[in-house]
This record gives C-alpha cells, structure tokens and sequence, in this order.
C-alpha cells in the first residue's frame, strides 16, 4: 500500500513522526482529536506497512539500519506469507533439491513444503531445519556458521564456504525490502552475502515477499530483481518494479 492510499490523518501522522523523530500516543489524541484506541489503530495500521515504527507508547521512524524483531516478523502478514507459500510450493517438484535462506517467509514456505516427498534441503535457518527435519524422507542439511541468536539464522565466512560446495534445482529467496528500481535490499551485510551465495548456486531462483516489503526500508544491496526466476507476492508491485521485471523476463505471481 502506498502512502497515497492512507487517509489524511495516517498520512498527517507519518510526516509528524518523520519530523520529530519520536511522537507519542497521547500528543497524537490531542491533535486530532480522537480516541486513544483510534490512534492505536492507526499505529498498527502504520506499523504493519512499514511506514512507522510502533513501540510503547509512541511512534518512531522506520529505521533503514534497523530490522523489525523476529517476533514482530513472525506475525506480520501471516494470512498473506501462507498464500504466497502455497502457491510457491506448487512450482518445487518432489525429489527436488532446495536451499532455503533466512526468513519468517521462508519459515512458512518450509512448512508448506511438509506435503512433498524426498526432498533434498540445504539451510541456514534453524527454525527451517527443525520443522523440515521432521519429515523421514527428506534429507536436510544445516549449513555450518554462526548462529544469530535474534532468528535462529546461520551466517559468516564458513556459510559462504559450505554453500560454494552445492549446485541445487531451486533458491527459495525471502528478502526484507524491494526498491523501486527492483534492487533486493536487506539489514545484515553477513545474511546478504549467504543470500548471494544462494542464488549463484541455484539452478533456478523462487523470490518471496509479500506487499509490506515493496515500502520498507533497508540498506544492504543483495541484489536485483531480475535475479530471480518468479516472484511470489500477494498483491502487484509498481508498474516500475514490474517493467525490470518484464524487462528480464522474470515471472510475477499474484497469490490470493
């Protein structure tokens, strides 16, 4: 959703929070003159878009350095990870071999996962690997590295090496922001390299990001879009984003 698509004083809020840096609850219910569960919903609204950053109390400015906690991406757009994973999974065959990056989009895209057979999985991800693992006939592989305590996610020098080993059928890419001109960003300079690292050593690479990652923030280039085969999203990107797309014929598919 874009700014444009927020009602006035949503909009009123993001230049004020943008402005003073810190705003909080009780300021905003005396400017506009509405209820505290009002303004609430707004932050929520904001917050789930990306536009603000909700804490207690207030209202801070989306921090590009800065990722939203791993808890706080657990929930986020749930409804829409899990259409976006049911339709990815459509394209993996069974028998295929996988790697599958760092994620709560990845996350649900591995449980989706749980109805093929025999597949063969690489990961940096501990919370994949527990899930996957479960399953008696596939062959999961946890990369070696170190491991972030915040997301259970697998990073550093010895990642990068042990993926440079592999050749796999398919990527199965999450990523926390797409700019404009379709450059894939991210927050940790380390997760990016291993996200590299995977698409140069995937046959063919699944792009998954729902609609709130078109407006986020994020400082650490991986990529472009044109480096993926398809992309799975719940909703269109710009005409922008979609014109590199076409431009390097990567596939768009709307999940709904």
């Amino acid at each position: 959703m874009s700014t444009a698509e927020l009602n006035a004083r949503q909009k009123s809020i993001v230049r004020w929070v943008e402005s003073e840096g810190s705003v909080r609850v009780e300021d905003m219910v005396a400017r506009f003159g509405v209820t505290v569960q009002t303004i609430r919903r707004d932050l929520t609204h904001l917050n789930a878009l990306q536009k603000v950053r909700r804490v207690h109390g207030a209202a801070k400015p989306v921090n590009s350095t800065e990722n939203m906690s791993y808890r706080d991406r657990k929930i986020m757009n749930f409804t829409e990870k899990q259409r976006i994973a049911r339709d990815l999974v459509k394209h993996i065959p069974d028998n295929a071999s996988v790697f599958i990056n760092i994620g709560t989009t990845t996350e649900t895209i591995a449980q989706a996962l749980m109805q093929h057979k025999g597949l063969q999985v690489i990961t940096n991800s501990l919370h994949v690997a527990a899930v996957m693992s479960q399953k008696a006939d596939f062959r999961v592989i946890v990369t070696s590295g170190e491991v972030r305590a915040t997301d259970g996610g697998i990073v550093g020098e010895a990642t990068l090496d042990f993926i440079q080993q592999f050749k796999l059928d398919y990527g199965i890419i999450g990523i926390s922001s797409i700019d404009e001109d379709g450059t894939l960003l991210d927050f940790d300079y380390r997760e990016v390299r291993v996200a590299k690292s995977i698409i140069q050593h995937s046959r063919k690479v699944l792009l998954a990001a729902d609609h709130s990652k078109f407006a986020r923030k994020a400082m650490v280039r991986l990529g472009n879009i044109a480096n993926a085969d398809m992309l799975f999203t719940d909703k269109a990107p710009s005409e922008q984003i979609i014109s590199v797309m076409n431009e390097h014929n990567v596939v768009l598919q709307i999940c709904r």
